[in-house]
């Protein structure tokens, strides 16, 4: 329809499941392992910084950063909401994972780079916000565990018991 707003897919589009929500969340942008629970203390502990618990994302970057950018973010990024907490970061093998759509855009002359970061905390896009500040511009960003869940082979719009 002319001049209406597309409408924008939901989990409910995925999971036909009532009384299940998810813990914690994932931007617009970004793709990957969503954790869905019945369990209130449990999404509290998954979605609560003060828990602590490990993320772990796959992050496309524009350029190939070097040992010393990696260093900057294992020590932790000065943010305008403050310093990250030290990351866990390595460079990585492109992960064998599903087409995106739309593609991530494709530049010749810029090369890109696979980076795997564990974090501990989940400020507002805090990978993507952490890979710019040091030069690296995320290009895609999946999500591939939280805590003990791992995303494994599971495909988009898919889902698993656990």
């Amino acid at each position: 329809m002319e001049g209406s707003a597309t409408r924008r897919e939901t989990l409910s589009d995925y999971i036909d499941q009532p009384g299940v929500y998810p813990a914690g969340r994932l931007d617009r942008d970004s793709e990957g392992l969503l954790l869905l629970t019945d369990d209130g203390r449990l999404q509290a502990r998954i979605a609560e910084p003060k828990h602590k618990m490990p993320k772990t994302y796959w992050a496309q970057v524009e350029g190939e950063p070097d040992e010393a950018t990696l260093d900057r973010l294992r020590r932790g990024i000065g943010l305008k909401d403050g310093k990250t907490r030290p990351a866990e970061v390595a460079r990585m093998a492109e992960p064998d994972i599903w087409a995106r759509t739309p593609p991530v855009r494709f530049r010749k002359t810029v090369p890109d780079c696979w980076i795997k970061l564990t974090i501990r905390e989940g400020k507002n896009r805090q990978v993507r916000r952490m890979t710019a500040a040091v030069g690296h511009p995320t290009l895609r960003l999946v999500r591939a565990s939280i805590g003990e869940w791992q995303l494994g082979d599971l495909a988009p719009g898919a889902w698993r018991e656990a």
